[in-house]
Order: C-alpha cells, then sequence, then structure tokens
C-alpha cells in the first residue's frame, strides 16, 4: 500500500493542555461520564487555565475530545486527610493552588464510554505522572471515587469493600483502575463528594510515589517564613543633560537595594520622561515620540543593571511606540536577565489628550524567584477587577508605579492600593515620582508618597502598612514581607475576604 493509502486508517491521538476553546465539549462530555453529578460551571474552567494551565489536560482523537483530567499542586499536610472535596479543590476554582507546593492533587478523570477499551485513562495517568516528574513532586494525591460501593453497602463497610477491591474479588471501575496504575491506598475518607451517590459520598485516599523525587533544601518549602525585600524609589524629578546622567541616578538607587540586600527595586510610573528635559522639543506628542527612541537604552540599561547588582527591578513604565501607536509599558527586569513586560490597561485623559496614549489589552502574572507577582500601572490600581482576577491567578505582591500631580490623584492611588491589599489579601507595593520638571510640558508637578501595604490583620504590620516614605521627599524605603506568612493568613479563618467570595451568585472572567 502507498504513504497515502496508509494514512486513511491512521487515527490521531493527541494529550494536549485544555484551552478555552474546549469548555463546551467538556462540559458535554462531563455530563456524560457523569450523569448524576453537576458538571464544571464555565468560570469554573477559565479558573483552571489561569491557574494551572499545565495541569488541565485533554485527549484528542480527530479532533473530538474524548478524555480529560484536571489537577492542582497543594502542599498536601497543610489539609486535613479527612477533608471533602470542597475544601481541596476551592470549591472547584482553585485559587489554592500553590505552585511551589509537593504534590499533585487529581481532581478528576473522565473518558467517553465509547472510548473506554483504548488505554484512554491510562494515557491520562501517565501524563500526570510526568508532570510530576518534571516538577519535581513528591507524589499524586486523589480522593478516589468507589461508585461500585452502593451495590455491597449492605453487607460491606467502605474498608472491607476497598479491600475486597484489592484483592481483586470486587471490581470496582475507578478504584480498580488506579490500583493497577500503581496508586496505593492510605484510607477511608467519609463524606467527601455530595452529589457522589453511587460511592454513598465516601472516597478511597491514593496516591502515588514518585521515585524520580529529589528532595532539596528549597527555602519556600522548608522554612517557617519566607522573606522578601523590597526597596522603593521615590524618585525626583530633576533637569538633566544626558542619558548617562539619568542611567547614573538609575544605577545609584539599584546599588543602593542591592547593598541592602532586597530581592526587589521598584521604580515610579513615567520616571524615564527625565529625558524630555535635555530634549528639545515642546509640543508633548512629538516629544514623547522622541522619547520612544530610547527604548533600547532602557532596556539594555535596566536589564544589565538587574544582572549586575543581582536585584529584581520593575522598571517603572516608558513610552513604548508598537506599529505606530503608543503605549505606557511597564517592565519586570529579572536578576536571570528574563524581562516581561506588561502595558497600562486604562489611560488616563492627559495621557490621551497629551501625548495619545493607547491602552494594552492584556494582564499578566509573571513569576520570579520570590513567588508570583503582578505589576498595574497608577490608575490601574483603582480597578478591583483586576486586582481580583491576578490574586486569583496567584499573584502575591501587586507592584504599582504610578504618577501623580497632585495629592487628589496621589490619594487615589493610595486609598485603592490599601484596598486591593484587604480585598485579595495581597501585598501592594506603590512607587511614585516627587519634584519638578520645568523644561517639560505637561510634567509640570509631582507629589508622592510611596509605600509597601500588607493586609489588615493580626499577622501583619499595624495600619496594614509595612513602610512608607515621607511626603514629596527624594528617598528609599525599604521594608519586608513575608510570603510565608501570607498564604498561612490567606488559609486561615481570621478573614473571608478572599477565600469566601460567594462565587455561587457573581464571578469575575476575562473576555477573549
Amino acid at each position: 500500500m502507498t504513504t497515502d493509502q496508509i494514512s486513511q486508517f491512521e487515527k490521531k491521538i493527541i494529550i494536549r493542555n485544555i484551552e478555552r476553546g474546549d469548555f463546551d465539549k467538556i462540559i458535554a462530555l462531563q455530563n456524560i461520564c457523569f450523569p448524576n453529578m453537576g458538571p464544571w460551571k464555565l468560570d469554573q474552567l477559565e479558573s483552571h487555565i489561569r491557574t494551572f494551565p499545565d495541569g488541565q489536560m485533554c485527549v484528542e482523537l480527530d479532533g473530538d475530545i474524548i478524555g480529560s483530567c484536571s489537577s492542582l499542586i497543594v502542599n498536601f499536610d497543610d489539609y486535613l486527610e479527612q477533608h471533602t472535596y470542597s475544601e481541596i479543590t476551592d470549591k472547584g476554582y482553585i485559587r489554592n493552588h500553590n505552585p511551589r507546593g509537593g504534590n499533585l492533587y487529581g481532581m478528576e478523570v473522565m473518558v467517553h464510554p465509547n472510548f473506554r477499551r483504548m488505554k484512554i485513562g491510562r494515557r491520562l495517568y501517565e501524563a500526570r505522572k510526568r508532570l510530576a516528574e518534571q516538577r519535581n513532586l513528591k507524589s499524586i494525591i486523589v480522593g478516589g471515587r468507589i461508585p461500585g460501593y452502593h451495590n455491597f453497602s449492605d453487607k460491606l463497610s467502605p474498608r472491607s469493600y476497598a479491600e475486597e477491591v484489592l484483592q481483586q474479588n470486587i471490581y470496582d471501575p475507578v478504584l480498580t483502575f488506579q490500583m493497577m496504575n500503581g496508586f496505593t491506598l492510605k484510607r477511608i475518607i467519609t463524606n467527601y463528594l455530595s452529589d457522589d451517590a453511587d460511592s454513598e459520598n465516601f472516597a478511597a485516599l491514593l496516591e502515588w510515589n514518585n521515585i524520580e523525587y529529589r528532595p532539596s533544601i528549597n527555602k519556600t518549602l522548608y522554612k517557617m517564613s519566607f522573606p522578601v525585600r523590597i526597596c522603593v524609589v521615590q524618585y525626583m524629578m530633576k533637569k538633566i543633560d544626558s542619558f548617562e546622567e539619568f542611567a547614573t541616578q538609575c544605577e545609584h538607587y539599584v546599588d543602593v537595594a542591592s547593598d541592602y540586600k532586597s530581592d526587589f527595586a521598584v521604580f515610579p510610573e513615567n520616571f524615564t520622561m527625565q529625558l524630555l528635559s535635555f530634549l528639545d522639543e515642546r509640543s508633548p506628542s512629538l516629544a514623547v515620540r522622541k522619547l520612544t527612541t530610547y527604548t533600547t537604552n532602557y532596556v539594555e540599561l535596566f536589564s544589565e543593571l538587574a544582572v549586575k547588582y543581582n536585584v529584581n527591578i520593575v522598571g517603572g513604565s516608558h513610552f513604548v511606540e508598537n506599529n505606530n501607536r503608543i503605549y505606557n509599558v511597564a517592565h519586570l527586569f529579572r536578576r536571570d536577565g528574563t524581562i516581561e513586560q506588561q502595558y497600562k490597561l486604562h489611560i488616563s485623559p492627559n495621557e490621551r489628550k497629551w501625548w495619545g496614549i493607547n491602552g494594552g489589552s492584556s494582564l499578566g502574572v509573571f513569576d520570579t524567584d520570590c513567588g508570583k507577582i503582578s505589576i498595574q500601572l497608577s490608575s490601574d490600581i483603582e480597578y478591583p477587577e483586576l486586582s481580583r482576577i491576578v490574586a486569583e491567578e496567584g499573584a502575591q505582591i501587586i507592584f504599582v508605579p504610578f504618577c501623580a500631580e497632585d495629592r487628589q490623584t496621589f490619594l487615589r492611588v493610595k486609598y485603592c492600593a490599601q484596598a486591593r491589599a484587604i480585598e485579595n489579601q495581597v501585598f501592594i507595593v506603590t512607587a511614585g515620582t516627587v519634584g519638578n520638571l520645568t523644561h517639560v510640558d505637561n510634567v509640570d508637578v509631582q507629589y508622592a508618597q510611596s509605600g509597601i501595604y500588607t493586609p489588615a490583620d493580626f499577622s501583619f504590620s499595624r495600619d496594614g502598612i509595612a513602610g512608607e516614605c515621607s511626603e514629596n521627599t527624594e528617598t528609599v524605603i525599604m521594608a519586608e514581607v513575608d510570603m510565608e506568612t501570607l498564604e498561612r493568613y490567606r488559609k486561615s479563618n481570621d478573614a473571608l475576604s478572599f477565600k469566601d467570595r460567594r462565587t455561587d451568585i457573581y464571578s469575575l472572567q476575562i473576555r477573549t
């Protein structure tokens, strides 16, 4: 037979990550596989792929989805062995996903009934095992249904039923499969899944141990605290005569941050507009286009400083030209040399009027060696939806470079920053400009009191302020925030503003 003749008999099975366009198919598959149980909601599936996309997998056969599985990472020691499905999955939204955790927790595996003799479930379990090995996780843990138990519940306890399955005297479609895939039974869980009538709400707690696991001394896993030191630069806007003079000022502040062993150095929004003081252009719209010609110099400078001084730098913001449009863009310069960008989303009337700035269209959460962070430029922090979204995606620190011309504008940023810290149980860091540029139109005066804000509770600083600069003074401020304290606080019952949101009556989604 020719290659073309053979190709007509080929079946293309693909294991891949779930995408937004798959949601309707996943829900339809769930209704087929579990007809008596409620399927995922769209906002739950959205939360899954935003929070932990690598843990959401599906099997595609000739373009149709015939199987899927969902997972999250936890430190299982943080939970009781007698947990419920709702507790371990955050009511199905997995906002409790812990990228620094040691265990992969399997939420669900499903295979279309017409394809259950094709080892689809085994393929998904093997993909999970590869994921655990790639991330050096200690084990995979599942709360496995025992759907055959209702047929024996009048004469066997759940434990006795599980033992009979282990002895292969009884076949259970889930427990038998999991045992065949290398999982060991740890205990029986009661009241695990409220709508699992076939299992009579019992489940088997099972674990697969990763024999390739390499224990390491990791400060995020083995320390009772994980301090992150932050240096905020309250930058003075004053006349300079060259880019080299600007670079010297910036290096001075990064050097200071490094001397104090800071993990982050944070610069304000629009501070590169200081360059306009030596660019001979009075028209704001033309001046800002001249400013964009320094983008390469700016990126090279801060990328080199981050590596040289071993400090992650939130490089304020700089105006960037893309496709003949001007954007206000924040940059994260990691100390490993990598760079991220966050475009300002909400443009102020002055930015639009004087400089023709356009708004961005995407919101990022960035991994760093100190945890997940997000950047929101100035007025973006005044829109609570943005902070809620990045907090759901795991952000623990939100950096807010800002530029305010008067006290009222500054207070909007400050009060909203403090509100976002309380609402989302995150740390918020603001950095603003002070001084004035007499030679630059529309950058006349500046007003700032930069700060590092915490949730308001016993675990944190008095008044919810870890540190705050003096008003309208060129200075730096340093403070430490503890990421482990934040994680413990989020899991406590002291404050409920993030964990106990009423997602049964409201939700938040990003439009694609």
